[in-house]
């Protein structure tokens, strides 16, 4: 089968693979019809060492389940399914109290010899991990399911986390997909004002269109001193911070209202920060987030787009075949596309 593969910084190719082969009875085999590019995937784009085996790549699945190990009971060969980025199965203490990517038998699908930027997957843990799309679903909704694996419940995961409610004011740093699913998700859960921290316009209009009900360009100090003002110098109750990197926790930092909550999802890409008496704890100010409970939420969302509430499958303005998923990278990595969605 064709699968993706990283070999350095910059190299992705598309290489063939052995088909793989279910070796587990809490198992599923299944054939991808949609994945896509996330924008995490483009950290390793950038510093990957030299690889010579070749590092998978992928972590947003739907598919058509092809088999089923013996101990799989609630799938059936021909269900159509959308596979989170971990897997996790559903029973430990962890999963019981939401925490499903802490799961004691779980793991991740990027990176780990299982991926999702391929013809097939092998879904481990697969009855607590992979969720039916209703037999029948207008195929038009799959790119919005297929947010459900990965991008939308990322930014649900923020504004969950935060404890994002009507009457506080959000903030959301980064106008990439994962940050415009957090506007798309404070505005489901009641937030009136919701700015949204951003350059690209293209892509600030679609957050408007989520429920941005403003839009600050700058960055840095001119940032932080832009959302003060709108905020009447108080900051912000909840900042949703997408990126990842130093100078948006910064931000996040300088703009966050005392007593406040910071919600990070943007993969950390550093061990040290700033949360001592000048940043956090003078403030009384909450720093929380993680990898997104992707399973402990799907089936409550996925309704909410099966019945048109929501419609976060916009973040997808590139489709391309899995042939061509080396120009998908570089769309995204040059901002030249959002997400970009890939059929295998």
């Amino acid at each position: 089968m064709k699968a993706t593969l990283m070999y350095k910084s910059g190299d992705v190719r598309v290489v063939e693979v052995p088909d793989p082969v279910i070796q587990q009875p809490t198992e599923a085999l299944i054939r991808v019809t949609y994945a896509c590019v996330c924008g995490s995937d483009l950290h390793p784009y950038h510093d990957l060492e030299d690889t010579p085996e070749g590092r998978r790549m992928g972590h947003e699945a739907i598919g058509v389940i092809v088999e089923i190990g013996e101990n799989v009971r609630t799938l059936s060969v021909g269900d159509t399914v959308i596979v989170p980025f971990a897997w996790s199965d559903g029973t430990c203490p962890f999963c019981q109290d939401g925490l499903t990517t802490s799961c004691t038998h779980g793991g991740f699908f990027d990176g780990a010899a299982s991926a999702t930027q391929a013809e097939k997957l092998i879904v481990p843990q697969a009855d607590g991990t992979a969720v039916v799309i209703p037999e029948g679903t207008d195929e038009a909704l799959m790119p919005s399911l297929l947010t459900l694996s990965d991008v939308y419940l990322t930014g649900y995961h923020a504004a969950i986390r935060g404890d994002v409610e009507p009457g506080k004011t959000v903030t959301v740093i980064g106008d990439g997909a994962v940050g415009l699913s957090a506007v798309l998700a404070a505005k489901q859960l009641g937030a009136e004002t919701i700015i949204l921290m951003g350059r690209h316009t293209a892509r600030t209009d679609l957050g408007r269109d989520f429920g941005a009900t403003h839009v600050v360009a700058e960055r840095g100090d001119e940032g932080v001193a832009k959302v003060m003002e709108i905020t009447r110098g108080e900051g912000s109750h909840v900042v949703l911070e997408a990126v990842g990197h130093m100078p948006a926790y910064e931000q996040a930092v300088g703009i966050v209202r005392a007593g406040g909550t910071i919600s990070r999802v943007g993969v950390p890409q550093y061990e040290e920060a700033a949360v001592g008496m000048a940043s956090l704890f003078g403030k009384n100010a909450t720093l929380t987030g993680g990898p997104a409970t992707v399973r402990a939420y799907l089936e409550q969302v996925l309704p909410q787009v099966l019945d048109g509430t929501i419609d976060p499958g916009r973040v997808f303005d590139r489709e391309m075949p899995l042939d061509d998923i080396a120009e998908a990278y570089r769309l995204m990595d040059d901002r030249e596309a959002l997400k970009v969605l890939i059929r295998p």
